[in-house]
């Protein structure tokens, strides 16, 4: 019995290719797997672009049936309608190998979309009946299905996943705060002893940080919501019926399950990535947050066994799991800056790695800020009285001492304190600048919160 082949032959217009016979990818995708091996099984295209595209083919051929019914016909809509979904919804994901790392618009992962779907659609069919450029691309170019699927990845990540992490984390901290309002403890500036501080209003800090950072991630999202698709291939609107932007625009909301309209100026969405370059300035203000709170919690206390060769010692892991995913964003935010100004002319070619890196950083902070409130945050619990240790021995409660004896005599009192190993009401005994009595009226920690 012979076997059967391992692959068969698809057609484009350079000729033929030999494609692996159990994917529904054709002669395109495969002359970019051959011609890009750069990053392969490592840095493929994000899977929230492939199915974007999902979203975006099937968004354009219900519109296609509306304004070119002669073309998709309604036995073409059945098939590509269920095969766009099946993408959508992640059920073909073995079918985009394609990298990063290849044509700056996107084309040959648009044309994998293209293959993939109007191969499932023709095995739905039972024959050839859909072709990837005349029936799935319809009505588009690769210039605009790209930015739009781009466009559409950033907001539901940013919207379904990385605000819910944040908005989470917040909600665990007004807790710990509420707990946490009769802790005092000392307050630090350039990492020394200041004056006190209770450690609900240390959290609130940290809490008032997130909450700005997610109402700037809100603000970015506007913006993301204008798409490119209709513009075709240089923003004219080319081979795209009247309305065909307006009615996709209104098909993905549908879709999508959340707002998009069409770009008011197509010019501007095919060749400027501002929006992203917006959104991601918004990420990384809350990685930037995000360091800031990993650090003083790592400085704080520690939260897991850490060592290999140390029984019993324990390291701030999840804060350094934060800190370093923060540092991350912060390349990333560098790669895509210079990449978004290079929007030459009518296009620009730096969109894949654009959508690679802001589609990371808004899953690695998704995924960091969740882990860090489950396995560190949930379970903070403030040592009370290791805080009011330290708050005693500290001298910078002399500061409450300064309208009553100047800041002068409060120096030398606490400079007496200091090179004599005594407590800061000892030395302002010593030198007569209070009694006993006066001296516990003024310096009451709780006071000077």
């Amino acid at each position: 019995m012979k076997e059967a082949s391992k692959t068969r032959i698809e057609h484009d217009s350079m000729g033929d290719v030999a494609v692996p016979a159990d994917r529904y990818w054709g002669a395109q995708t495969q002359r970019s797997l051959e011609h890009f091996p750069i990053g392969v099984g490592k840095e493929t295209m994000p899977i929230e672009i492939v199915h974007a595209f999902g979203i975006v083919k099937h968004a354009a051929a219900r519109v296609n049936r509306k304004l070119c019914s002669d073309r998709m016909t309604a036995e073409k809509i059945s098939v590509i309608e269920q095969a766009a979904e099946e993408v959508a919804l992640g059920q073909l994901d073995d079918h985009f190998p394609l990298v990063v790392w290849q044509t700056g618009s996107g084309t040959h992962s648009n044309m994998n979309a293209n293959e993939v779907i109007a191969n499932r659609a023709n095995e739905l069919a039972g024959n050839k009946l859909c072709h990837p450029n005349d029936d799935i691309n319809m009505s588009q170019s690769s210039n605009d299905c790209y930015p739009t699927a781009m466009r559409i990845a950033a907001v539901l990540s940013l919207e379904r996943n990385l605000l819910p992490a944040v908005e989470k984390l917040i909600d665990v901290m007004l807790k710990k705060e509420e707990e946490s309002r009769k802790v005092l403890k000392c307050g630090r500036t350039h990492l020394q002893d200041a004056v006190p501080i209770r450690f609900s209003q240390e959290i609130s800090g940290w809490r008032s940080s997130l909450e700005r950072d997610a109402e700037m991630l809100r603000l970015a999202l506007p913006p993301l919501r204008e798409l490119a698709l209709g513009g075709t291939a240089v923003g004219t609107g080319l081979n795209a019926p009247a309305g065909f932007a307006e009615q996709a625009a209104e098909e993905i909301s549908q879709l999508a399950g959340t707002a998009f309209m069409t770009a008011p100026n197509k010019f501007h969405a095919l060749t400027s990535l501002d929006e992203l370059v917006f959104a991601h300035g918004a990420m990384k203000a809350l990685a930037s947050d995000m360091m800031k709170i990993a650090n003083d919690i790592r400085f704080l206390a520690s939260n897991e066994p850490g060592s290999s060769i140390m029984p019993g010692k324990v390291n701030p892991t999840q804060c350094e799991q934060v800190t370093m995913v923060a540092v991350q964003v912060m390349g990333n935010d560098a790669a895509l800056g210079f990449a978004a100004s290079q929007g030459n002319f009518e296009l620009n070619v730096f969109q894949p790695v654009v959508a690679y890196n802001f589609l990371q950083s808004a899953r690695l902070l998704t995924e960091s800020i969740a882990a860090f409130t489950s396995f560190c945050f949930v379970g903070l619990i403030p040592d009370a009285e290791a805080m009011r240790r330290y708050l005693d021995r500290t001298l910078m409660t002399v500061t409450a001492l300064n309208p009553v004896i100047g800041y002068e005599n409060a120096a030398k009192a606490a400079r007496l304190a200091h090179e004599n190993d005594i407590t800061l009401k000892e030395a302002c005994l010593r030198l007569g600048f209070l009694d006993a009595e006066r001296f516990d009226e003024l310096v009451r920690p709780e006071n000077m919160v």
